[in-house]
């Protein structure tokens, strides 16, 4: 019997199917002849203490002019499901929060969920990195504007960041002597109602912020390093930063044997985390990118391997 695999997303006609990693698993999951179910996220609801949600059968197709075609509405309970792949983008607001509980719903009832809802509420982006100073760079997570100024005075130099943004939003990079140094801070902070990150600039973003893929614990040979633009410090593709291929390095594999093992604790099993110069800066887990770029480089493909993690615990 195939495999049945839903997948909970963005609005599937919105997608940019030539960099979605999303996209890149159900074309994988397609050719395995998974039965694809597609969701959107207002398509859940819970009853009696099981999540239903509306879906529709999905076909896709590598053809950037025509892409998916959608089956008739029909309503299941989720954990009629074998897997779920949950890719909905951030924000991480209140709402993503409330689908991680109706998610796990269905897991508690033998349903697959790639990665697991508690992990999801549990591994914030940024913060999750405190549970491996030894491979980051200095940190701190305050809402005190005093405490930035201290960290800036300390370091000389520094990025802030809101702890729920992406694609390189509201990212800052201050210096001691910066002028704008507390409107800043006033502004990311909001007068110091909101935590916010800063951790010491890593003058090694010129060579890139290195996406490095881990599925299950375990590396991705080759990383995609985005190179920030002219006069630009984010490096992050939507912020027009540029990918370029590179192998691992020691030092990556190294940051990946730290943080492996616990990703793979948690459940958590795609995950990307994002490695400046020697440093891990980030550990995304909603819905890391980057498996079509890295495809395309090496002759990858990463959702395959996948795949294969998923039918062998499919399988135990």
């Amino acid at each position: 019997m195939a495999i049945s695999l839903g997948v909970v997303m963005d609005p599937i006609g919105s997608i940019k199917i030539h960099k979605d990693s999303t996209f890149a698993m159900l074309l994988e999951a397609q050719r395995r002849n998974y039965d694809i179910l597609y969701m959107e996220q207002g398509d859940l609801s819970l009853r009696d203490g099981r999540c239903l949600a509306r879906m529709r059968h999905l076909q896709v197709r590598d053809d950037a002019a025509d892409w998916f075609t959608l089956g008739e509405v029909r309503t299941d309970f989720l954990d009629s499901l074998d897997v779920i792949l949950m890719r909905k983008d951030p924000p991480f607001d209140m709402e993503y929060i409330y689908t991680t509980y109706l998610l796990e719903q269905a897991e508690s009832r033998g349903t697959l969920v790639v990665n697991s809802p508690a992990a999801l509420r549990n591994a914030n982006e940024k913060v999750y990195t405190a549970w491996f100073p030894e491979v980051c760079p200095p940190t701190l997570v305050s809402r005190r504007h005093a405490d930035i100024v201290d960290f800036v005075r300390s370091h000389h130099d520094i990025i802030v960041k809101p702890l729920d943004g992406m694609g390189g939003a509201s990212i800052f990079r201050i210096r001691e002597d910066d002028p704008n140094r507390n409107v800043i801070i006033e502004t990311l902070t909001d007068h110091e109602r909101r935590f916010t990150m800063a951790q010491t600039f890593i003058p090694e973003i010129r060579d890139g912020d290195k996406r490095v893929l881990v599925i299950d614990g375990e590396a991705i040979p080759y990383a995609l390093a985005r190179i920030p633009g002219e006069g630009e410090t984010r490096g992050n593709l939507a912020a027009g930063a540029s990918g370029v291929g590179v192998a691992l390095s020691d030092n990556d594999r190294k940051i990946v044997e730290t943080v492996g093992p616990r990703l793979r604790e948690q459940g958590i099993l795609f995950a990307g985390l994002d490695v400046i110069g020697n440093y891990l800066t980030e550990v995304n887990v909603t819905s890391p990118t980057c498996i079509r770029e890295l495809d395309r480089l090496y002759g990858l493909n990463i959702s395959a391997t996948l795949m294969d993690r998923i039918e062998q615990k499919l399988a135990v």
